[in-house]
């Protein structure tokens, strides 16, 4: 049996928890200007129809009375840090998903936790009394339906699937819900006349897998009730990135090249806290029109290195080419390994050379700024943002 814990609407709860005055708001976290989204709402904003990722300045006409609270990441992260810990004393196999949410495998924990339901409500009780919060937990022999359990009775729910009503659950689950259908694909899906797993069961697999490609294959299986994926302890990173919205749209090259700096110093010093190096390096760009455009390119050699990553975006954005304003620039790695795992560099390219001692800088960079805290020390030339 598997549980998906869902901490319920974690920024704003945690807002709510610190400042008292909150309790009850409609509270909106993310950034004051128009020109932000929602990062995050309390259950209070989403009654009126306010969700994450939607833009502020929609959000503000549907909740006047909304307070709007910045984001306090270095908090949250504390607070996920003691949520992964309690999960870690019920089981091992703990897989997080994202700073609220983890998948808990406790197939063999009832001799000691207790059945799965016991284990969930022992879970809800300690996330209660230890962090003051609640969370939501589906509970499945299979992880997409703990997936999905999870969310059907928000906020403080606990949904049980058991083994024997597998079989007349997913026959009826809506494809909308399934992880992994999206828009695009559920309207794929609707044109087949295809609304239910169900009736995936029921339909030709050669057209199925014809018309949407290996996903159909996988909706298959989900819809025989079969889903090997397993709970995987070690979350592996796949990209690490940054980006910002500007209050005013911009094309001066160098303002984007200022902010571009920022974020690869960003990255970098992610890269190395995680322990990784970046073999891609990828660039976003959205338009005033909210047109948006990627753009990547590998790097020489995998690096932690503000320094290569700033380089290689900076031209990326000179091969593009602007010729509208920009809204949103961002800067992103990928094709991320180990920083232990061996590096072929060639010695005799001084740019390598010099690679390798900006790490260095860099590395003594961040023990500066553990100690002495942000904005202490930095490139003159990223100058203020």
């Amino acid at each position: 049996m598997i549980l998906h814990v869902d901490m319920d609407a974690f920024f704003a709860s945690v807002e709510q928890l610190d400042d008292p005055s909150l309790r009850g708001a409609c509270v909106l976290v993310g950034g004051d200007s128009d020109r932000g989204v929602v990062a995050a709402c309390s259950y209070e904003a989403r009654k009126h129809g306010i969700h994450s990722a939607m833009p502020m300045f929609k959000a503000r006409k549907k909740c006047p009375e909304a307070v709007v609270v910045p984001p306090r990441r270095h908090r949250y992260k504390a607070v996920s840090k003691k949520f992964m810990e309690m999960l870690r004393e019920v089981s091992p196999l703990v897989e997080p998903v994202s700073i609220d949410e983890a998948f808990v495998d406790v197939t063999g924990c009832r001799r000691l936790k207790g059945d799965p339901e016991q284990v969930a409500r022992n879970i809800k009780s300690r996330i209660g009394r230890r962090l003051h919060l609640t969370c939501s937990i589906g509970v499945a022999p299979l992880k997409f339906l703990a997936k999905i359990a999870s969310d059907m009775d928000k906020p403080d729910g606990l949904t049980i699937i058991k083994p024997e009503a597998v079989d007349a659950f997913v026959k009826a689950l809506a494809l909308r819900k399934v992880p992994g259908v999206g828009p695009k694909m559920l309207e794929e899906l609707t044109e087949l006349g295809l609304h239910t797993l169900g009736d995936i069961q029921a339909f030709p697999e050669s057209i199925l897998v014809r018309r949407t490609g290996k996903f159909g294959l996988r909706l298959r299986s989900l819809a025989m009730g079969v889903d090997d994926s397993a709970v995987v302890p070690e979350y592996e990173a796949k990209s690490i990135s940054s980006e910002v919205t500007f209050d005013t749209n911009t094309r001066d090259p160098a303002v984007l090249n200022r902010y571009l700096l920022h974020q690869a110093e960003t990255v970098a010093r992610q890269l190395r806290k995680k322990g990784f190096r970046a073999r891609t390096v990828a660039l976003k760009i959205k338009h005033a029109d909210f047109t948006i455009a990627t753009r990547q390119a590998p790097l020489s050699h995998p690096s932690q290195s503000a320094l290569p990553i700033y380089t290689a975006a900076k031209k990326l954005l000179e091969r593009y080419g602007l010729k509208q304003d920009v809204r949103l620039i961002g800067l992103g790695t990928a094709g991320l390994l180990p920083a232990s795992a061996p590096v072929q560099m060639d010695l005799f390219r001084e740019t390598a050379v010099n690679e390798g001692n900006w790490e260095k800088v860099d590395r003594t960079v961040d023990e500066i700024t553990h100690r002495f805290g942000k904005g202490i020390i930095g490139r003159a030339e990223a100058g203020k943002k």
